[in-house]
């Protein structure tokens, strides 16, 4: 063997830089179906289980091998581009099901499956409705009446004198007579005479009063006195006065009266009927009481509506279109179980008459199981209870003055009032109706606490109540 040659003028360059990371290269094709398996006892089996799940993917490549030295001279070439995705490989062909396995070999438990995605969270639910009212409960039954208590023993002797007997037990109310019917119109009148005869001689008029100071004159010269003249002619006779009236000279005081009923009340004898219409007891708007007297014509309107308002601002004005209210007298009809609508609504509302009198009605109350006479020189128009004030849905309501004939109203009921949901166009006599009366206070029942109680029996309600009279002054 030859000695070992000098070394080569080539020298080795210095060594490359790193180059950039190769691109991730296209998915293989599917594999082909590998060679039946061997059974337990050798014997050539067929494919068997099912086709597993799709494996995670492969760790990463070796690194590629070194590339050839480098030269003396180096320049580092541009990056090349990025290489476009590769497309996925095909889904492989599901085995089919082999036979099952040999009772002795345990089979292996399958990978467990991946989670899968969360599905998209509900949307909350709008909130629903506030549901209508439920039906009000069947009226309850009268209760048995009480037992008639035992007749109360002799009050002692106090000082020598017997002592007070006691009261006897108020017999029921009787019933209202029947009303008198109104007489026909007389015939008219014979007219009066175009002039009336001739008049008296009037008295001497009076002196009037003495002229102003005005300035002095100069004084003139004394004058002769002068013959007394001849009487005079008596003038002429003076022009006929006026006819006169044959009529009632009336003060124009209103009146009104309140039926409860669905009948229209008459006028009194004596006056004149101006308009009728239906009872207004008052109204609520913007969540506000506005009532009205009793006793006064307003309270009386020609034509009936839930809704006999509007409300108005700077924009516009608006009907029906908020929750106002009104309320009205009602009639002794049966009270419903529902609210009513349209026509059903018509035998509810109590009807009034407006009237002109020559004298103010006023009420008189007695705070007594007895009705109150009326005055000397006044005449009676209607006995009735003590209506003192009322409310409605709130705290909202109001009363009635106690002078008012409106203060007085022929019949008693615990729920006098109706209302009208206005918008809805409904009537009902809800459970937050309230109605305030005068009660009977005995004179020994005066500066004394007075004694909580309920009564549900309504003659027993008819009995506490006060008793009232309106009375109209005669000419």
């Amino acid at each position: 063997m030859g000695r070992q040659g000098p070394p080569g003028t080539t020298f080795p360059g210095p060594k490359g830089q790193r180059g950039p990371p190769g691109d991730t290269g296209l998915p293989g094709f599917p594999g082909e179906p590998g060679y039946p398996g061997k059974d337990c006892q050798g014997r050539t089996a067929q494919p068997c289980g099912d086709g597993g799940y799709e494996g995670p993917p492969g760790p990463p490549g070796h690194p590629g091998n070194p590339g050839p030295p480098g030269r003396t001279f180096f320049y580092k070439g541009d990056p090349g581009q990025i290489g476009l995705p590769g497309s996925l490989g095909h889904k492989g062909v599901k085995g089919l099901p082999g036979p099952p396995g040999s009772p002795d070999h345990q089979g292996y438990t399958g990978p467990k499956g991946e989670r899968g995605p969360a599905g998209p969270r509900g949307y909350t639910g709008s909130k629903g409705q506030q549901g209508a009212p439920g039906p009000w409960g069947r009226k309850g039954v009268t209760g048995p009446a009480g037992d008639k208590g035992a007749k109360g023993s002799r009050g002692e002797t106090i000082g020598g004198r017997p002592g007070p007997a006691p009261l006897g037990l108020l017999g029921p109310r009787g019933f209202p007579g029947p009303a008198g019917f109104i007489g026909d119109v007389g015939p008219p009148g014979t007219p009066g005479r175009e002039k009336g005869p001739r008049g008296s001689m009037g008295p001497p008029g009076v002196t009037g009063p003495p002229g102003l100071n005005g300035p002095v004159g100069d004084p003139g010269d004394t004058g002769q006195i002068g013959f007394v003249g001849p009487q005079g002619i008596p003038g002429p006779p003076g022009d006929p006065g006026q006819p006169g009236s044959r009529g009632v000279l009336r003060s124009g005081y209103l009146l009104v009266i309140h039926s409860q009923s669905v009948q229209v009340p008459r006028c009194p004898d004596g006056s004149s009927q101006l308009w009728v219409g239906y009872s207004l007891v008052y109204l609520e708007g913007q969540e506000k009481a506005h009532t009205q007297d009793l006793g006064q014509a307003g309270s009386c309107l020609p034509v009936f509506s839930t809704m006999p308002f509007s409300y108005c601002n700077t924009a516009a004005c608006h009907y029906s279109s908020r929750n106002d209210k009104s309320y009205w007298l009602s009639t002794t009809a049966p009270i419903p179980m529902m609210p009513l609508f349209g026509q059903e609504i018509r035998s509810h509302i109590s009807r009034c008459v407006v009237c002109e009198t020559v004298a103010p009605a006023v009420a008189f109350h007695s705070q007594d199981h007895e009705v109150p006479a009326c005055p000397r020189g006044w005449r009676s128009l209607w006995t009735g209870y003590s209506f003192l004030l009322h409310t409605g849905a709130g705290d909202e309501g109001g009363g009635q003055s106690l002078t008012s004939s409106g203060s007085c109203l022929k019949d008693f009921r615990a729920h006098p009032i109706i209302e009208c949901q206005g918008a809805r166009g409904s009537c009902h006599y809800f459970a937050n109706l309230y109605s305030f009366w005068l009660t009977t206070i005995s004179p020994t029942e005066q500066f004394i606490i007075p004694r909580p109680g309920t009564i549900k029996a309504v003659e027993d309600q008819r009995s506490r109540a006060s008793q009232c009279h309106v009375c109209l002054r005669d000419r």
